[in-house]
């Protein structure tokens, strides 16, 4: 039943590039909640905790994408280890400034130089569709690497509040900034599987964001992280409402199971259809996944709620990277891929933000509309944008499919 991911896994060097990319991507999960938990313990300032993390997520959107066409024009190993080594360095500076008592100015200047962090997640893919382009194995590639995400977003938060509240408050950032650190390394010692950069004339042309395709599925992830926003900060306040504040993280944990469950068959699934037709499909029961939410009274009914609502999700965005895939040219792939993670990024500041207030000014019950409304603005945005997802040029008919193919040859030779 497996052999799928089993085969994947044949070729010498993908359990290594893999299990990097895992470690690296830690801080996607960790960070965030970790300097929340941090100031929160040190100066019982949630504003100026939610500010920082804001400001992480923002400086993540605007410098991440730049980061990645770096790494399609100059190759992996010249990148991420200077952008790495940055992003450790403003994670110890915020530490430390935290630890001092530093003004609130240093803390947020640290916060900006962190957003730095390499998408780990699009680096792996862009390894993985280096060696299975134009075939089914790619598919189970993207599946695994989308139930590794969801591993992350299970065990991150629970082990960098795990660590903040029992050893000492900068414990769970500095396990982040630790994991970037050893997981960019690992990943870039793997030369073997590193994507071969273009020269500069296949980077004409700008930003990748000049594909109206690539633009649709950005600003559907947008409204999607939204609905992840939205549904982390309302089970908090609702689980917290309800007296047991500490089963949000069960809660929670249990939406992203539902996502990993699903993630793990639709790899093992032979697919039928088009690509962007399972794409809004996917948007779609996401948004209507979103309608139990306004009904629930209870947390056990509330965790089955977001377990259905979960099975929506690792599907979507396995999908969505497909598509990426052929959007894109090859020359610019991980700056697209990028792109998407971006949009998620700035979905969920919105989607916190807005729950955080609904919640404040009606209750947690009534918070739940935030990422109702945010599924209902994605699948809008998916069906209007579904025209508009076509193959790059050079992706198209078997031409393309024969110089993709003699490309890959060249890229084993080499």
């Amino acid at each position: 039943m497996l052999a799928p991911y089993r085969a994947i896994f044949a070729v010498p060097g993908t359990r290594g590039f893999s299990t990097a990319g895992l470690i690296g991507r830690m801080p996607l999960s960790m960070l965030g909640i970790g300097i929340v938990t941090m100031i929160s313990q040190v100066t019982g300032r949630y504003e100026l905790a939610g500010g920082l993390t804001a400001t992480l997520a923002l400086a993540a959107a605007a410098i991440g994408p730049q980061v990645s066409r770096l790494v399609d024009r100059y190759g992996q190993r010249r990148v991420l280890r200077p952008a790495a080594a940055l992003t450790v360095a403003a994670v110890a500076a915020l530490l430390v400034c935290v630890r001092l008592g530093a003004p609130d100015w240093t803390l947020f200047g640290c916060a900006v130089l962190a957003g730095a962090t390499p998408s780990m997640g699009s680096m792996v893919r862009a390894r993985w569709a280096v060696l299975y382009q134009g075939s089914p194995a790619l598919h189970a590639a993207y599946s695994y690497e989308s139930v590794m995400d969801e591993v992350c977003f299970i065990v991150g938060p629970i082990v960098s509040i795990g660590l903040s509240t029992a050893w000492f408050p900068e414990a769970g950032p500095l396990l982040a900034a630790l994991c970037l650190a050893v997981g960019v390394f690992w990943l870039t010692a793997q030369r073997a599987t590193e994507p071969v950069p273009h020269s500069l004339e296949h980077h004409t042309g700008g930003s990748v964001l000049r594909s109206a395709g690539l633009r649709v599925l950005v600003t559907t992830f947008t409204c999607t992280g939204a609905i992840f926003g939205g549904v982390d900060v309302v089970t908090v306040a609702f689980a917290q409402e309800r007296g047991h504040k500490a089963a949000a993280s069960v809660v929670l944990a249990v939406y992203a199971l539902g996502s990993c469950a699903a993630g793990m068959v639709f790899g093992l699934v032979r697919l039928r259809g088009s690509a962007p037709r399972r794409f809004v499909v996917g948007v779609c029961a996401m948004a209507v996944s979103m309608i139990p939410l306004q009904l629930v009274g209870n947390l056990p009914v509330l965790a089955v709620a977001l377990f259905v609502a979960g099975l929506s999700v690792a599907p979507t965005m396995v999908t969505t990277m497909a598509l990426v895939e052929q959007l894109v040219p090859r020359a610019k792939l991980t700056e697209g891929m990028t792109w998407t993670s971006t949009g998620l990024a700035v979905g969920v500041a919105l989607g916190s933000s807005a729950a955080g207030s609904v919640v404040d000014a009606a209750g947690a019950a009534a918070g739940y509309v935030v990422p109702g409304a945010a599924g209902a603005a994605a699948a809008v945005v998916a069906f209007l944008g579904y025209r508009r997802l076509r193959p790059a040029p050079e992706r198209e008919g078997p031409q393309a499919d024969e110089r993709d193919e003699h490309d890959r040859r060249d890229d084993y030779v080499a």
